[in-house]
């Protein structure tokens, strides 16, 4: 019935447009204000530098890729095993987690989206609704949680133009590709609204690959009289995903399109529902004073059946942030304030059992005895406090100071008269200070400065001793991040581009040691270097006929290493990190004609990745060439129409575009390194929007 509903929408012509809402003609741009003309004033960002991708940079990468999307912006390392098996980097940060992302924040229309240990799933949001992502790198804004990696600002906002509009989106390609965004959306003054569903299916470049995906998305927005605007946020996922694993290095230049021996046998995958609603209030409380309000529950509901077990989880998340903004000189704009509170608690509660995979004929998962109960509480409470003022005509401070408090409460539930393996962690507040700097030149141009103090918590398996129960040694990672960087623009406005240079000192490293096939555990293990350069630049060339030429490029230096790091007898001080390339490029050129045809390509370059703390073994640096080519025009004062095609990987490129770390074989196998890269891949679309 689902399908059917779906051909329906298919045949009546509502096929994909894209937004014509975009903030500049850009790729990515520097800016300081998160986007919204009515948001500009009293953005918790305040002065803190962060990097944009408008939503004509996302629509320039296929339907599904949110590696390619994320990639474009210098310091950022989107690893992507699969659809389903996502690890986001910045500046270093995060890549020696295991499986996943963390060491950062993600928030979506400004509700925080990531649990209690700090982990953050962007899978469960479908890439076509969002209007922009801006990325925040470093532990620059106490606002959105001052973590070591930084922070990532997802926005879908509702209507943006007046009346009533219907879309769709439906493209197909390689690998059973089928994917469709449908959507309605309204403003009419005070109302502002859009609802979608989106549904996706492939079966992957791999074996045991298949991925199925429905979605829906409520977004309203409602002013209520001169002071008030409330939004309604509801967003659903309900995905089923294989899992091909990842590959020993014999098997990777074999046979990359195999799965691992172990999940194929198993016919491992995993099962989510997710569910997002939050509530938001922005008042304004006087001349020059706002407060924007939010309440919000997450509920995730996980089943995953591996080769050693097998995982059923939920958790279950609340809470509230509130953020009072205001110019205390009277409209005169010297001296602003801002102060916020933001309150997370999460209920983690999972069970495990047996796997009889080999005794079911060939037909997947058997459940058999059980293994364990386990319930956790994680709490997450921050206070936050920035205070802006122009010191003179070009140059303008901002001080912050953030407070961070983090409670864990573990009970085993399947041994409950074992009291000593159930058992609370409250971690020592931390203070959290910023300081920034601005000096404003002639034109759009300026020069920053930013001094800042950051932390990450330790993920569920690294606060967890080999027994299963809460490691009372264990800390969260603390680090100190200084930065200098200048936005440019010139030639009038035709030539954007920034840099910025940063070091990071980061202590008590979170290091996560396999002690078994799915068993981590983690110690504060060392002290990390991360050192960087990150170069943006774009120019749009003078048009003299009906198209215009953008070149852009962004390039990253990695120059990230162990400070002090000794695991057991080994001494790996002086190291290269694990997992981050020293080197990365990504570049492209877009062209745009007034006969409404347009084709954007894209260059990257990732340099070879140390897979090992020692460093004796890297993976392959490798090239990748995308190009996309589209035509849209408007059809009659109603209908706009548009087509596009796609090319990934012209160049057949053998790559992996994900990596383990320290990976070990178990059972005399070869460890297993390296997740495959798609091959040559094509998706062609065919766009329209139509108003009513």
């Amino acid at each position: 019935m689902r399908r059917a509903l779906l051909f329906l929408f298919v045949l009546t012509g509502l096929a994909p447009a894209f937004s014509q809402n975009i903030p500049r003609d850009s790729v990515t741009y520097l800016d300081e204000v998160v986007i919204g003309p009515d948001r500009v004033a009293d953005s918790p960002l305040g002065l803190v530098a962060s990097d944009l991708l408008t939503e004509q940079a996302i629509r320039t990468q296929a339907p599904t890729d949110f590696a390619g999307t994320l990639n474009q912006v210098p310091g950022v390392y989107f690893l992507s095993g699969a659809l389903n098996t996502n690890r986001i980097t910045i500046r270093g940060v995060g890549a020696r987690t295991p499986f996943g992302t963390d060491k950062l924040r993600m928030y979506y229309n400004d509700i925080p989206v990531t649990n209690g240990t700090g982990f953050s799933t962007l899978e469960a949001f479908d890439l076509e609704n969002l209007n922009s992502i801006r990325v925040v790198k470093g532990p620059k804004s106490g606002a959105y949680g001052a973590a070591l990696g930084g922070a990532l600002l997802l926005r879908s906002d509702p209507g943006q133009e007046e009346g009533t509009l219907l879309r769709s989106q439906t493209r197909f390609g390689s690998y059973g590709l089928l994917k469709a965004n449908l959507s309605a959306t309204h403003k009419d003054g005070k109302v502002s609204a859009e609802v979608r569903y989106n549904r996706m299916t492939t079966q992957g470049y791999r074996e045991n690959n298949a991925f199925d995906r429905d979605g829906f998305l409520l977004n309203v927005g409602l002013e209520a009289g001169q002071s008030h605007e409330f939004t309604l946020l509801a967003n659903y996922i309900d995905y089923t995903a294989e899992i091909p694993s990842s590959l020993g290095l014999t098997d990777f230049e074999t046979n990359p399109r195999q799965a691992a021996a172990n999940w194929k046998a198993a016919k491992g995958f995993e099962a989510n529902q997710y569910t997002l609603v939050g509530l938001s209030d922005r008042i304004d409380l006087a001349p020059g004073f706002q407060n924007t309000s939010s309440v919000f529950i997450s509920y995730l509901d996980h089943f995953e059946p591996r080769p050693f077990n097998i995982l059923d989880e939920f958790t279950l998340g609340y809470g509230l942030r509130s953020v009072f903004s205001g110019d205390l000189t009277g409209g005169r704009q010297l001296l602003k304030a801002t102060l916020g509170v933001e309150l997370y608690r999460d209920e983690y509660r999972w069970d495990v059992y047996e796997n009889r995979y080999q005794e079911n004929d060939g037909q997947g998962n058997l459940p058999g005895d059980q293994l364990g109960r386990n319930k956790e509480f994680r709490r997450q409470f921050y206070l936050f406090s920035q205070l802006q003022w122009q010191v003179g005509p070009r140059l303008q401070a901002a001080a912050g100071l953030t407070l961070n408090r983090t409670q864990y409460d573990f009970r085993d539930l399947w041994r409950e008269g074992d009291l000593n393996r159930s058992a609370s962690r409250n971690f020592d507040p931390l203070w959290l200070p910023s300081l920034d700097l601005r000096y404003t030149f002639d034109g759009d141009s300026w020069a920053y400065l930013n001094v800042s103090r950051g932390f990450s918590n330790p993920s569920l398996e690294e606060s967890l001793n080999p027994d299963g129960i809460i490691n009372p040694e264990i800390g969260q990672e603390k680090g100190m991040n200084y930065e200098v960087g200048v936005k440019g623009s010139w030639l009038g406005d035709r030539l954007q581009g920034t840099v910025a240079l940063y070091q990071m000192e980061i202590r008590d490293l979170l290091v996560a040691q396999r002690v078994g096939e799915d068993q981590f555990i983690g110690q504060n293990a060392g002290k990390t270097r991360h050192r960087g350069v990150e170069l943006s630049l774009q120019y749009l060339l003078p048009s003299r006929s009906d198209f215009s030429l953008s070149p852009f490029l962004s390039y990253t230096l990695n120059d990230h290493s162990f400070r002090e790091f000794i695991d057991g007898d080994s001494d790996f001080s002086g190291n290269a990190l694990t997992g981050v390339p020293r080197h990365q490029l990504y570049g492209g050129l877009q062209v745009r004609s007034r006969k409404g045809w347009y084709w954007n390509s894209h260059y990257q370059f990732v340099d070879a990745i140390p897979l090992t703390d020692s460093n004796s073994l890297y993976s392959e640096l490798y090239h990748l060439l995308n190009t996309q080519f589209g035509y849209r025009r408007a059809l009659g004062e109603r209908l706009n129409l548009g087509i596009e095609f796609g090319l990934n990987n012209l160049l057949d490129t053998r790559y992996a575009s994900s990596v383990l770390i320290n990976a070990t074989g178990f059972g005399g196998s070869e460890p297993r390194y390296y997740y495959p890269g798609n091959g040559r891949n094509y998706y062609a679309g065919i766009l329209l929007l139509y108003a009513l």
